[in-house]
């Protein structure tokens, strides 16, 4: 899980492409807490080959990829 609340683009991203450049995971959460970081995460994961799936957790969000 990769947990980028409280950070602003282009951090958000870069956590996850590190965990990705990693493991190259086949899921992998990532939690955010701004619009911003839910476009430009969703933008990195689907060029990546990652669906994303987005939850609106009361201000916080939850981006489920998976390959």
């Amino acid at each position: 899980m990769v947990d980028a609340r409280g950070y602003s683009c282009p951090t958000p991203v870069i956590m996850v492409q590190k965990a990705v450049k990693n493991g190259s995971p086949k899921k992998l959460e990532v939690l955010v807490d701004n619009q911003c970081s839910v476009e430009n995460v969703t933008r990195f994961a689907r060029n990546a080959g990652y669906e994303v799936k987005v939850s609106d957790l009361d201000g916080d969000f939850k981006l489920d990829l998976k390959k």
